[in-house]
């Protein structure tokens, strides 16, 4: 049958944030125009990272980093609401995800600047308190003090959030099938035209090529990898992965290469994924069952990558071996 001016159009729109891009894919009626959508997208990450970018100095979330301890300060609704987050889930994973790490973070050279030796024996021999037993926040009023001084850090939880915005944006323009994401974070909505799920791969944890491990068919939910195979620095010729430890103040030593997380928002997704990765598949996995959470967790052994799955999707027909051309990775 041809194609008549009432059949969906394909959109595919994308553009940069917090380093990286953000993409959202979706079907609309032939007469829409995409252009307010996408200002209107850009807009929204924009809106996000001027909120809690570390590499702003005038964000607001290092407006509230170099407030004085104590002192009471106003901060946007949307950070408000990740910080909140961000301590509930410091707290339900025993301090694995903290948003107080970035001192060490900042130390190691996933900042803006450069990994310091002195900067880091500093990090490492530092006691730090959790985040959530030292920052109050009053989301009524919109204000937020530290208690004890506290260096935040919101670069596991940031990029998911800034999906599930998008993802409320789209809606705003009455778009209820779509699959939005920013570096490998996605939301799905709804169901493609077809009135098939939505497919997103596992990337597999190379370093050197980008190739899906495992594929994922989503509808309604959202999905955030974290690992250590994608950002990392090299300090005195050892490579290093991003994700920090709270127990040593230090990039990980041992760890899964990846941990995959899906559940209902990106924003948890995100941070669940980062609180695995520290725990590692023992602790990390019985921590995903008591809560539910569906969690992939993947090793490198001598003999390949062994997986540990968590949670019912992982083990159902939504999930398959990788294969198809033109998937997104997550």
């Amino acid at each position: 049958m041809p194609k008549i001016s009432t059949d969906p159009g394909r959109h595919a729109l994308n553009g940069p944030t917090m380093g990286t891009r953000w993409s959202a894919l979706f079907h609309a009626d032939a007469g829409l125009d995409p252009a307010p959508v996408q200002a209107a997208l850009q807009a929204v990450v924009t809106e996000v990272d001027a909120a809690m970018s570390t590499w702003q100095p005038h964000s607001d979330l290092m407006r509230l980093n170099r407030a004085p301890t104590g002192a009471w300060v106003a901060v946007p609704a949307g950070l408000a609401e990740v910080l909140n987050l961000g301590l509930r889930i410091c707290a339900a994973s025993g301090g694995a995800f903290d948003i107080g790490m970035g001192d060490a973070v900042r130390a190691w050279g996933f900042g803006p600047e450069e990994a310091s030796a002195e900067a880091i024996r500093w990090a490492m021999v530092t006691t730090r308190p959790p985040a959530h037993e030292v920052l109050e926040i009053d989301r009524a009023a919109g204000l937020v003090r530290k208690h004890a001084p506290i260096t935040l850090d919101l670069n596991g939880i940031a990029k998911g959030y800034g999906v599930d915005r998008l993802a409320e944006m789209l809606r705003g323009f009455g778009i209820t099938g779509f699959l939005v994401g920013i570096d490998g974070e996605m939301r799905a909505s709804g169901l493609r035209p077809d009135g098939m799920p939505w497919t997103v791969a596992v990337e597999a944890p190379d370093p050197e090529r980008r190739a899906p491990h495992s594929v994922l068919m989503l509808q309604d939910a959202a999905v955030a990898t974290s690992g250590d195979y994608r950002h990392h620095v090299t300090v005195q010729g050892q490579r290093l992965s991003h994700t920090m430890d709270p127990a040593t103040g230090g990039p990980l030593r041992s760890s899964p290469a990846s941990v995959t997380v899906v559940t209902g928002s990106c924003a948890e997704a995100d941070a669940w994924a980062t609180a695995l990765m520290v725990q590692g598949p023992q602790a990390g996995g019985e921590l995903a069952a008591r809560l539910s959470l569906d969690a992939l967790f993947l090793m490198r052994e001598a003999g390949g990558i062994r997986t540990h799955a968590v949670g019912a999707l992982f083990d159902s027909p939504m999930v398959s071996a990788a294969g198809r051309e033109g998937l997104v990775c997550a």
